[in-house]
């Protein structure tokens, strides 16, 4: 940090356990990957390739390149996994991570349907290569899971090997653990929280509002997702109290006048 305050919560430090941020790059061009790390690098865990992007995004190589001298994980997102899967392509996809040096990858339904058993069984082929993240939801608004089944699916996901499991959102914050408004289901959350370990989840967060819940909720060293590239300064500011809105959050009683 570039000078001493007192009462700042302490963040994990690199490599991080917990207290993740991941951030969704979305088709960021190379100088502007190289802008974008210049800066926030120290506040970054992993790198997630949104969705398909990977597969239209020119000098692929070289940009995950440029995230690897860094020591940042790249990953593809869990659509891409998907598309492979659909077209009886699992080993392609696996394939492709070797050829790119990609050893995290995601495993997700969230646009097809995969009996959880099947894909139980995926996310233990896959940790043989890499390490695993889950995503736990669906991306159809209409499509609601109960917390229940939240529980059940994390749980065994856990069990087969994934290190973390996502709590989807898409990348505009809408669906999954959220309404249609962006708005926390509360409820679900916190029964999520009474049976899986916080610091297991990974709470897809783009919006403001709904980082803000989590680290009032968990604390600073909440693991948040799909972080847009412009925010992640400003989020480290507000894991750590220093933003208007979690400024008295870290406070001693007495000093939060």
């Amino acid at each position: 940090m570039n000078f001493k305050l007192t009462q700042i919560p302490t963040r994990m430090l690199k490599p991080r356990q917990h207290g993740i941020t991941m951030v969704m790059d979305k088709g960021l061009s190379i100088e502007e990957t190289k802008n974008f790390l210049s800066v926030a690098h120290p506040h970054i865990d992993i790198i997630k390739l949104g969705f398909g992007t990977s597969f239209v995004t020119p000098n692929l190589r070289e940009k995950i390149e440029v995230y690897q001298s860094y020591d940042l994980p790249v990953y593809f997102g869990g659509t891409l996994f998907e598309a492979f899967l659909i077209r009886n392509q699992f080993e392609d996809y696996i394939s492709v991570c070797k050829e790119y040096g990609i050893a995290h990858m995601e495993v997700s339904d969230g646009s097809i349907t995969i009996p959880h058993a099947e894909k139980c069984g995926y996310i233990e082929k896959l940790t043989k290569y890499g390490m695993v993240l889950s995503e736990v939801g669906s991306k159809d608004a209409e499509h609601i899971i109960p917390p229940y089944k939240w529980i059940e699916l994390m749980r065994a996901e856990l069990n087969a090997g994934a290190t973390y499991v996502i709590a989807e959102a898409r990348e505009a914050g809408n669906v999954g653990i959220y309404r249609g408004s962006g708005e926390v289901r509360e409820g679900l959350v916190q029964e999520i929280l009474t049976q899986i370990p916080a610091e297991k989840i990974l709470w897809e967060a783009p919006q403001k509002a709904q980082q803000l819940y989590f680290i009032e909720l968990i604390g600073c060293n909440v693991n948040l997702g799909n972080i847009a590239p412009t925010e992640v300064i400003a989020m480290e500011a507000m894991r750590v109290g220093l933003r208007g809105d979690t400024f008295h959050l870290f406070l001693n009683k007495e000093t939060s006048r």
